[in-house]
């Protein structure tokens, strides 16, 4: 049979080719061709989804591994199929060359090179810690590629799942880590303990200063009571002057007299007394004396 008969799916891109030249071509293209000049070219439209890991360098001249996931597809199915070969064999379904997988890999090749730029231009710390700012900026430098934009190529995502170090460098990575910690910890321990040590020292301070109030309070009450017993003795004593100031003026003879009234009111309140003649003559005699004693000065005046 000369005629046959070709269905397209509706997510491949199909392409005729008649003579060597494009005769027909559309998505879910179906057609009747002769197979002696006809050739039959497939392109999936649909998102394409590979996996890339490579080695690049740091600006501080450090090997990290990059691993990542990119989605593209095909924009301008046409285009691609000028540059690579998409031809099928009608019979089997299945491409004559392997120019799709070729084309996987110039993907990963310009998403590579422009990762290299931007890892160039970080350091370990930071391009360990920057997956999304870096896969930002290639997504971006990719999406202007040349040689992507003439095949009708578009990548649609990019992510870094992950960037790592060497294990040599990774394990002094996180000895750094850990001896960060650690420092960290101790300070802390050290600070608790500082500021325990503070805390217990203004207590003191404040038991001081009580204590310093309170003998100073102490003190200006012991000078008080002192002023104040200074002051009432000083009281007494001028009383005792003013009460006894009236009998400086008179004379021995009428003091005694006084004294013994004085006896005699309070003769009730006294058990017994005992005088005897001795002292009774001694008295009477100092009186006597005294008498005579001022008769002579007045005598002599």
């Amino acid at each position: 049979m000369l005629i046959k008969y070709f269905k397209g799916e509706p997510n491949k891109y199909v392409i005729r080719y008649k003579n060597g030249r494009v005769n027909n071509h559309g998505e879910g293209l179906d057609f009747w061709y002769m197979p002696f000049n006809t050739s039959i070219a497939v392109v999936d439209t649909v998102s394409q989804d590979t996996q890339f890991i490579f080695n690049e360098s740091t600006a501080n001249y450090q090997e990290v591994a990059i691993q990542g996931h990119l989605t593209y597809r095909f924009e301008t199915p046409l285009d691609a199929a000028r540059y690579l070969d998409f031809s099928i064999d009608p019979r089997s379904g299945k491409y004559r060359k392997k120019d799709g997988e070729k084309l996987s890999q110039r993907v990963i090749n310009a998403v590579q090179s422009h990762t290299r730029k931007s890892i160039n231009a970080f350091s370990l710390d930071q391009a360990l810690t920057s997956a999304k700012e870096i896969s930002n900026q290639v997504i971006a430098a990719v999406a202007d590629e040349s040689s992507l934009k003439k095949l009708g190529v578009v990548v649609e995502s990019l992510y870094f799942t992950a960037i790592t170090p060497t294990p040599e460098m990774q394990k002094a990575l996180e000895a750094e880590y850990r001896e960060s910690l650690q420092r960290n910890a101790d300070k802390a321990i050290y600070d608790r303990r500082a500021a325990s040590v503070e805390e217990e020292r203004k207590i003191q301070q404040r038991e001081m200063d009580i204590e310093i109030e309170t003998e100073e309070r102490r003190k200006e009450l012991v000078g008080m009571q002192a002023e104040n017993s200074l002051k009432l003795a000083e009281a007494e004593a001028r009383a005792d002057e003013m009460k006894l100031s009236p009998y400086g003026d008179l004379a021995p003879q009428a003091l005694i007299g006084l004294a013994l009234k004085e006896f005699a009111g309070n003769a009730g309140r006294i058990g017994s007394l005992n005088i005897t003649p001795d002292m009774l003559g001694q008295v009477i005699n100092w009186v006597g004396g005294q008498d005579n004693g001022r008769s002579s000065k007045q005598a002599r005046k």
